[in-house]
């Protein structure tokens, strides 16, 4: 199999990152509960994503396809976590609206469930809509997972589907017990062991 280039992205590519990632998302159940309403669901969650592919930028590791259609986004986290994003409440309302409260209760799962201990957090993994399946998402990984794997770090993230969830068990990652939103969605928290 021809491997994927990948590159690492920088700040100039925020918004496009942001949007992709909304795109790749627009669908899922856990994003129609964020943002009923689907005429706005996109605009919204670019806008929310925007805050934490910036915040990426400057504490974390964003990569990309050479064609943009499949991005990852990754925070190290040893020792003392990142400070949060810069102005966090005020931009997350300007971002969401009259939805924040829903934003802040995921917000409030994803801090009452992440992990202390050290690990790279993938924290969005996103492939455009009809570049799925085509092994762009497993590209990202490996080449992630390459560089966990050489310093011994384990991998952690929330799968937001069955799909995604089976996606990441078939590059190591083992689901632990999900956590739900009101409506009964569910994020699958999952941790990968480095190899080798």
């Amino acid at each position: 199999m021809t491997e994927v280039p990948i590159e690492r992205l920088g700040p100039a590519e925020t918004r496009a990152v942001a949007e992709r990632i909304a795109w790749a998302f627009h669908h899922l159940d856990v994003t129609r509960w964020l943002v009923p309403d689907e005429a706005k669901r996109e605009a919204v969650l670019a806008d929310n994503f925007e805050i934490l592919v910036d915040h990426a930028m400057r504490h974390g590791i964003v990569h990309g396809t050479a064609d943009r259609s499949a991005v990852a986004v990754w925070f190290p986290q040893a020792g003392e976590p990142a400070p949060p994003p810069a102005d966090y409440d005020a931009r997350l309302a300007a971002a969401c609206g009259e939805w924040t409260p829903r934003f802040q209760h995921l917000d409030e799962l994803f801090e009452a469930n992440h992990p202390h201990a050290d690990h790279h957090h993938l924290a969005f993994l996103a492939v455009a809509p009809q570049r799925q399946g085509s092994g762009l998402g497993s590209a990202l990984l490996r080449h992630h997972h390459a560089v966990l794997d050489a310093e011994g770090v384990r991998g952690y993230l929330e799968a937001s589907s069955e799909r995604s969830r089976d996606l990441y068990a078939r590059h190591g990652y083992r689901a632990a017990e999900p956590f739900r939103l009101p409506d009964g969605s569910a994020f699958h928290p999952m941790w990968r062991d480095p190899r080798g």
